[in-house]
């Protein structure tokens, strides 16, 4: 959900796929009036030794080479988005850390999920899964082929049935407010099913009942968001199906996919889930991770 006072951050670093997360990021300041700031982070690589002749001409280098790129994505954003507020910061530090960092004082964090090799201190594809993983602010990754910036398609939330649903819904409902679009609420039950049976529950399945449990679910996390915002249009989707493949095959076409992840502080923290992880490689459309605090 976006604040207003709070800039969206965007990773940089020069491919094509972080390019994609500059245009949808500008596109989506726009509606909120946020202003876009534009991050690059650059280092020596790891291993690289220290003290030799050489180390302060690859600095160099590499500091003029973020420069070239954070300039090549204003121009992107500006092209996009003409008058937008738009900031750029080159840090000297890993890529990890900086955007890390970056996202304590963010609306939220957008990266493209692919970019160029770890020399050059780019967003690769396990960065940006370390960031959708112990980001501070949702982090929304734009996969190249999956721009969502001219779609016109409704935004996509998964609901698990549970109070960690919360923050993804509240983040969806803003966005499909927005952006003026149709919000589809997914809800999949095939999980308790096959959990019945890991039990060795062989009793027979009452699948009108676990439909009906799953549609009571999904009203009951429902029913305050679209008190607050009775201006979305929302779709209910329950289906008797895996996550993960539920939500890949509505996202075709979605223009925004949400899914939450779980904080639980340490090292779990850390940890993205699978269902949230095969949507990041896989997803038709851009995804947001949007973490929800629970206990235990």
């Amino acid at each position: 959900m976006a604040s207003r006072n709070k800039p969206i951050v965007v990773g940089v670093d020069g491919s094509a796929t972080a390019l994609l997360a500059v245009r949808w990021a500008a596109e989506r300041a726009c509606l909120d009036g946020l202003p876009l700031r534009l991050v690059h982070a650059y280092h020596l690589p790891i291993g690289f030794p220290t003290g030799v002749t050489e180390e302060e001409s690859i600095l160099n280098v590499l500091r003029g080479q973020g420069r070239r790129w954070l300039d090549e994505a204003r121009e992107v954003a500006t092209t996009v988005a003409p008058g937008l507020d738009v900031h750029a910061e080159l840090a000297a530090m890993p890529t990890t850390i900086g955007l890390a960092h970056e996202s304590d004082s963010a609306s939220f964090l957008v990266l493209g999920n692919r970019g160029h090799n770890a020399f050059t201190g780019m967003l690769v594809g396990s960065t940006s899964l370390t960031l959708a993983g112990h980001a501070h602010s949702p982090v929304v990754l734009v996969r190249n082929g999956s721009d969502g910036s001219s779609r016109t398609g409704p935004v996509v939330v998964g609901v698990d049935g549970t109070e960690a649903s919360e923050e993804a819904l509240a983040f969806a409902f803003a966005e499909a407010s927005a952006a003026g679009a149709t919000l589809v609420a997914v809800h999949a039950y095939a999980e308790s099913v096959f959990e019945e049976a890991l039990a060795a529950n062989n009793a027979p399945q009452n699948w009108t009942l676990q439909r009906e449990m799953a549609e009571a679910a999904l009203a009951e996390r429902l029913a305050g968001w679209q008190e607050k915002y009775p201006q979305v249009r929302v779709e209910r989707d329950v289906v008797h199906d895996r996550p993960n493949r539920a939500l890949r095959r509505s996202a075709q076409t979605a223009r925004l996919l949400v899914v939450g992840r779980r904080g639980h502080g340490g090292f779990r923290d850390l940890v993205l889930g699978s269902t949230s992880q095969h949507l990041l490689h896989h997803a038709a459309c851009p995804v947001a991770v949007v973490r929800t605090e629970t206990t235990g």
